[in-house]
């Protein structure tokens, strides 16, 4: 884009007034004499170069100025407008406010943020628009109980024949028709991939079927896809599958189904229960049916008429076709030639697929395509959004890579410390858990615990829990549902930890059930103090056991598999059982004393109480920090 180079731009001087509007430069935002209106317009986002021509000074002093306030940025970096704003106040100019929502200035349609873009993507349709759609459905179970050979039966393909061991490996969507209406089924590896999507603020199931083998029960991964589906607040359809198995036992299938909550149809509830063998493609028809009565229930609809917008399912980059992803569209027409946003990244639209792989030129509402013309990959569960032109797509990626480096500077997630503020501006009126326990037997004190606990203005809502390690799974259904959690007497599987920290999850590790319900208490009631926590540093394997000095004191040579070895608190694992809970006296790398020892290496540790270990047992490393609390108001 052109720009003038008249002025003081190229050269450092004094600070000077803005010019009048026909000098300024040509970055489409006016500047006006303070005379007339005492104060310039900035857009959302504005890079650096263009805020310099903006103010009619040298980048160099606006860069000085980003550097004074900690943000180190280049000449053609992308700031937003308050970062903006204040480095125009500090170069002597008057900041104009953002204008109302509404305003029929060109420019400020047009330099619209993306933030007000984005609360307009549901907006309330014209009833008289509005076209019934096809529902989109998500097949959830446990591992083995025949997911994907029941929609192979659905399809009459033979995916599960073709992949590794009959386990789904990709994630995808697929179309079929019954009775001349549609049905698009989500083809996920399990819950873990449709929590994934709504941890990214997708919602894009209508109705869960939930799989469940009738010679096996209810299974741990069960109980998981039920708390994962009724989080996202979708009805469930229960397929019974291998009923044709000569030990199928239906009745205590709806029995142990009744006591995690899902109250069958024949007992009264309100869940469907539909028999099927998906070997033998028995009771296929009846599940479809079930799924269209279940869809006329929920009135489906959709304006085919408008934007397109969608969510991407699942994406790759291939050698030959570059970045490309299927894409679920939920309301609107997409159509070759668009121009889409697509989480923090945009572009044309070249080509789509359909679920058969024929080449389509458009996509209305719960269609399933493979979209071809993005700039790069996006991640699953991403919103796809058609635009006016590659200009405003630009500008709303520009402002969502701002906003995210934001969140993921001061994070997002409900933790106790902020409970009490949101319950007293009227943000909350519960908090929702994720429990971890040992044993059953402690899961259900800690539940009947937290029951007598809730209040009036706050509710606790356990919508998930088991035994066992915290997991990866357990830490995207809390970021998924804002969740918290919190684990007795368990640990934190290490990719659970670098999944809660990228997602910003509160995780809390409790060995005293009350010191956990107190905690829980006094959250509730905005009471929390200043506390000692617990952090896990690392973990370290026992390769070698050795006996040192007069007394035969015992060092263990150690290979750090995980984080870093510090002085500290200790817990030994073995068979992931605690057997000791101890402190690291010593810490030594060859004949030297360190101070931390980091993964891949390997160190000698001792142990305050010397006790006697044995190789193959797992040092966990914790330290103890000062974290602070909500304080009451």
């Amino acid at each position: 884009m052109a720009r003038s180079r008249s002025g003081t731009r190229g050269r450092r001087g004094p600070r000077k007034p803005p010019r009048r509007p026909d000098q300024a430069s040509g970055s489409g935002v006016q500047v006006v004499e303070p005379s007339e209106r005492g104060a310039i317009e900035i857009p959302a986002t504005i890079a650096v170069q263009d805020l310099a021509g903006l103010l009619r000074v040298n980048p160099a002093d606006v860069i000085r100025e980003l550097i004074k306030s900690g943000i180190f940025a280049t000449i053609n970096q992308t700031i937003d407008r308050d970062t903006a704003s204040l480095v125009a106040e500090e170069l002597g100019y008057e900041v104009a406010e953002v204008a109302a929502p509404g305003a029929t200035e060109e420019a400020a349609g047009e330099a619209a943020p993306a933030a007000a873009a984005k609360e307009q993507l549901w907006e309330e349709e014209d009833p008289s628009k509005l076209v019934p759609r096809a529902p989109i459905v998500t097949v959830m179970g446990h591992v083995d109980h025949g997911k994907t050979s029941l929609l192979d039966a659905i399809r009459a393909t033979s995916v599960a024949a073709g992949e590794r061991g009959g386990i789904t490996q990709h994630i995808g969507a697929s179309e079929v028709v019954k009775d001349g209406k549609r049905i698009v089924f989500l083809d996920t590896p399990g819950h873990e991939a449709f929590t994934a999507m709504r941890a990214r603020g997708a919602k894009v199931t209508d109705i869960a079927i939930l799989v469940v083998a009738a010679d096996d029960g209810v299974m741990p991964q069960t109980v998981e896809a039920i708390d994962h589906a009724r989080a996202a607040r979708v009805p469930i359809i229960v397929a019974l599958n291998k009923i044709d198995k000569p030990d199928a036992n239906p009745d205590r299938v709806k029995n142990e189904l009744t006591e995690h909550g899902v109250l069958v149809e024949e007992y009264g509830g309100d869940t469907p229960l539909v028999p099927v063998s998906a070997k033998q493609r028995t009771g296929i028809d009846e599940l479809l049916e079930m799924i269209l009565l279940v869809a006329d229930l929920q009135e489906l609809k959709a304006n085919p008429k408008r934007p397109a917008i969608g969510t991407v399912v699942e994406a790759e980059l291939d050698k030959g076709r570059g970045p490309v992803a299927t894409v679920l569209v939920q309301t609107g027409t997409l159509k070759i030639g668009d121009t889409v946003v697509v989480g923090t990244t945009f572009g044309r639209v070249r080509a789509m697929e359909n679920s058969a792989g024929t080449r389509v030129t458009k996509a209305g509402p719960s269609s399933a395509v493979v979209l071809l013309g993005l700039s790069d990959v996006p991640a699953a569960g991403d919103i796809v959004q058609v635009v006016a032109d590659e200009r405003a797509a630009r500008a709303i990626v520009d402002q969502r890579r701002v906003q995210a480096g934001a969140r993921a500077e001061g994070g997002a997630r409900a933790t106790l410390e902020d409970l009490y503020r949101q319950i007293q501006a009227g943000q909350t009126r519960e908090l929702r858990i994720v429990i971890k326990a040992d044993v059953q037997g402690s899961l259900g004190a800690i539940t009947h615990a937290l029951e007598q606990i809730s209040t009036e203005e706050v509710r606790i809502n356990v919508i998930h829990e088991g035994t066992g390690d915290i997991t990866d799974n357990d830490i995207l259904l809390a970021s998924a549902s804002d969740a918290i959690v919190v684990g007795f007497n368990t640990k934190l599987d290490p990719q659970a930890r670098r999944t809660a920290e990228a997602e910003g999850v509160d995780v809390r590790i409790y060995d005293i059930i009350y010191k956990l319900t107190d905690d829980i208490e006094a959250a509730l009631k905005g009471m929390l103090e200043p506390e000692v926590v617990e952090v896990v540093e690392g973990r370290a394997e026992v390769r070698q056991v050795f006996r040192v000095g007069r007394g035969g004191q015992l060092v263990f040579g150690c290979y750090v598999t995980d984080g870093r070895i510090v002085r500290g608190g200790a817990r030994v694992y073995r068979g992931g059982r605690v057997i000791v809970t101890d402190r690291i006296e010593s810490l030594r790398r060859f004949r030297d004393d360190v101070r931390e020892v980091a993964a891949g290496f390997e160190c000698g540790i001792g142990l305050g109480s010397h006790p006697e270990l044995q190789e193959g047992d797992v040092i966990e490393c914790f330290t103890q920090q000062t974290v602070s609390r909500a304080a009451s108001a």
